[in-house]
């Protein structure tokens, strides 16, 4: 597990029940560890944003994560004050400036494709507000594989739950942080909102992720200035159509000794 000493830790995301289990006609009681599921509220400056179903810990980190994607946080500056009540699922975050707030705000289609309709509208203003990634930054192929490799055998809530996604942000030497959570995007958005809260530059990072990459993915990678998107999964038409036009080297089926490069070639040494 070299590489992982700066590793963000997470206190346990699953508890232990009692399941009956049927196997060839044989019916027996046992126990299983299930993955938790909790509501998170995020305010901001007083007004309620967006709840956000998520795995217990890195609150914090996820809220800010959000708040990037949405453009309400852009720089660490931008956050006043950040108050949890953990026992309710509370969160308060105040910005030094007042957020514009119009009919539309926040008030999108969930989906993992852009199909017709509003989900198109809102996936537009996503796109029009990123900015290419500026980063000459290249990274050695072998070292990816490695950290995906440490990303893999890094989650203990996966092994024993297999109810979690992983995302990670790397460097030369290592991860920095690693995130589980039940969804794939607020595994990200702790990732990002770890960078952003601890003022860490990205344009050297990459994010290493375990699940598939979608345009989504890739927009929140974009909005955090990060160079490089390593999956040990397949990426969407759209993420690499994205990765291609703002910068992005874009890399998956990261595993073992080979990957995929979909995008940006050049940023990767071989």
């Amino acid at each position: 597990m070299k590489g992982v000493e700066r590793r963000v830790s997470q206190k346990s995301l699953y508890q232990e029940r009692g399941i009956v289990t049927y196997d060839q006609g044989k019916v027996e009681p046992d126990h299983a560890l299930i993955v938790d599921e909790i509501p998170l509220t995020i305010y901001v400056n007083d007004t309620e944003l967006v709840t956000l179903v998520c795995s217990s810990g890195a609150f914090k980190e996820l809220a800010i994560g959000f708040l990037i994607n949405e453009g309400i946080v852009k720089k660490y500056s931008d956050i006043k004050d950040i108050t949890f009540n953990e026992t309710d699922g509370l969160m308060w975050v105040e910005t030094t400036a007042p957020v514009k707030q119009t009919e539309t705000f926040l008030k999108r289609q969930i989906a993992s494709c852009c199909g017709k309709g509003r989900a198109c509208l809102y996936f537009v203003n996503d796109v029009t507000q990123l900015e290419p990634v500026k980063s000459s930054k290249q990274f050695a192929a072998p070292h990816l594989l490695h950290l995906i490799g440490i990303l893999e055998e890094g989650s203990d809530t996966h092994r024993k739950t297999h109810g979690v996604h992983s995302a990670a942000l790397g460097d030369d030497n290592g991860l920095l942080a690693m995130f589980d959570d039940i969804g794939r995007h607020n595994a990200v958005d702790k990732v990002l909102g770890y960078a952003l809260l601890n003022q860490l530059a990205t344009d050297d990072k990459c994010l290493l992720l375990s699940g598939r990459v979608s345009s989504e993915i890739l927009i929140k990678a974009g909005h955090s200035g990060i160079p490089l998107v390593v999956s040990r999964a397949a990426p969407t038409s759209l993420a690499v159509d994205l990765a291609d036009e703002f910068g992005i080297a874009l890399v998956g089926f990261a595993r073992g000794e080979r990957m995929n490069i979909y995008s940006h070639p050049e940023k990767i040494l071989m």
